[in-house]
Parts: structure tokens; C-alpha cells; sequence
């Protein structure tokens, strides 16, 4: 049952993804051109994902996943090097690229380059972040 329930989320998902132009790097962006020509209809999608997100973390906090076990703890809500760093590396490959990992995933299937290329170096960095991590984290603590 969980895989299936896997499976169907995230076809959900890949559809949605295709469908409100986020596999698009033009589109993706022109969200991001704030100064220049900036498209804001990405603001509709953002908006589209986070009013479900409200309903579906309420529901978390009063029941137990379906497939069994508990829902994981939230994060603790502090800003440490490491969310900052990763949240810039996020930034600025989403503005050079206009993909992110999901939408990277979803252009797999349409054949185009880009997305894969992407794919593979977003795979060498995930592969290189746990021991420039650990070099990060001994910098701060000597700090």
C-alpha cells in the first residue's frame, strides 16, 4: 500500500509540475527576473501548493500516517551555516538552471539535455556536501 501511495503522489506531483509550467526554465526564470522581465503567474503555483500544505499539516498533527508508524518531528526553527549555505547553493542553482529537483526529475521524461546534465550535477554535489560539511562545521566551531 505505501508504494502505491508513493506512486501515485508522485505522479501527482510530476503532473502538477508539468502542468503549471515549473519543468520550463524560461518560465522558472522569468519568475526569478524580479527587475527585469518579470513573469509572475509562478506565484499562482506557489500559492496552489502552500493552502493544501496548510490543510495537510493540520491533519498530520491529529492522526498517524496511513501506511502505519509517525509522522516525523518538525525541525528545530534556527538559522545555522548550513541552512544558509545550502539555501544560497539552492538559490543559485535554481536561477542559473531554472530547475530544482523535482522539476529536474519531471524534464527526464521529455528527452531534453538540460535537465539531464542538471540531474548529474546536482547527483556530484549531493555526493561532495557531507565531507565539505563536515569542513564547514569545524570552521564554525573554531570560530
Amino acid at each position: 500500500m505505501r508504494i502505491l501511495i508513493s506512486l501515485l503522489s508522485g505522479s501527482l506531483f510530476g503532473a502538477g509540475l508539468l502542468l503549471s509550467g515549473m519543468t520550463d526554465t524560461t518560465k522558472v526564470q522569468g519568475w526569478l527576473d524580479v527587475f527585469g522581465a518579470w513573469d509572475p503567474t509562478l506565484a499562482f503555483v506557489m500559492g496552489g501548493a502552500i493552502l493544501p500544505m496548510l490543510v495537510a499539516w493540520q491533519l498530520t498533527t491529529r492522526g498517524a500516517p496511513l501506511t502505519g508508524g509517525a509522522f516525523p518531528d518538525l525541525p528545530r526553527p534556527e538559522l545555522d551555516h548550513r541552512l544558509i549555505t545550502g539555501s544560497v547553493l539552492f538559490g543559485m542553482g535554481w536561477g542559473l538552471a531554472g530547475l530544482c529537483p523535482g522539476p529536474a526529475m519531471a524534464s527526464l521524461t521529455f528527452g531534453g539535455t538540460g535537465g539531464l546534465i542538471f540531474l548529474l550535477s546536482m547527483l556530484a554535489g549531493m555526493s561532495f556536501a557531507p565531507k565539505l560539511g563536515s569542513q564547514l562545521d569545524r570552521l564554525a566551531a573554531a570560530t
